[in-house]
């Protein structure tokens, strides 16, 4: 079957972004950015693309949202036996990008993940809603599944062994913290010269520049 999507056109004019506007620090750029996005009500603010690498070098990518940041780095959580953990023991380096349509604007960042601390998972995990916890215990994340009413079944019988009591955050869930080494803030601008300001970290330091749409 053959689509024709050439016709399916946008022309950005919102916005522009330029040297002198960005913040020096990236991670306060995102966080200003963020707050913009937020303010807009999109319907999942926090979720962003995450590429990784398996063993057998090829690339895999998936919508993954985003439990917090500061300048330690960005954090999300998952089952260790996912996937994306697989990936991410095999090659820490990973990449993000955040698609923000309604401001026509790209957050993208490069960087190495590592785990969280016990803790933090914990006290993640704790923050949780109820059935939230009891899915995490129930999922056996990315292995191979003979169908739904198995699931459920799993689900069921979790629900019964914590019995609304204390459900503690499970050994192999957790999260990580990807380490920037670069971000670029993609702002959508007419005729598809769209502004691209970089940060690169080097020598501890972070070097802004610019680069052609």
């Amino acid at each position: 079957m053959e689509k024709n999507l050439a016709d399916l056109r946008r022309d950005y004019s919102l916005q522009e972004l330029t040297e002198s506007a960005v913040a020096a620090d990236p991670f306060v750029q995102f966080a200003n950015w963020f707050d913009e996005y937020l303010a807009s009500q999109p319907p999942e603010a926090s979720a962003f693309l995450l590429s990784t690498v398996g063993t057998a070098g090829a690339p895999s990518s998936r919508v993954v949202l985003l439990k917090g940041f500061d300048e330690q780095g960005l954090v999300f959580f998952t089952n260790y036996a996912s996937k994306k953990a697989r990936d991410i023991d095999h090659e820490s380096r990973v990449a993000m990008t955040f698609f923000w349509p309604e401001l026509e604007r790209q957050i993208h960042v490069r960087g190495v993940a590592e785990r969280t601390s016990r803790e933090e998972s914990e006290s993640y995990f704790a923050s949780r809603p109820e059935a939230s916890k009891l899915g995490a215990w129930a999922s056996k994340q990315s292995a191979e599944l003979a169908g739904r009413a198995k699931l459920e079944e799993e689900f069921e019988s979790v629900k019964k062994r914590f019995d609304g009591g204390n459900i503690p955050c499970p050994e192999f869930w957790g999260g990580f913290r990807i380490v920037p080494s670069r971000f670029e803030f993609w702002q959508g601008r007419r005729s598809r010269l769209h502004d691209r300001i970089c940060y690169e970290l080097k020598d501890g330091e972070w070097r802004i520049f610019r680069l052609y749409p």
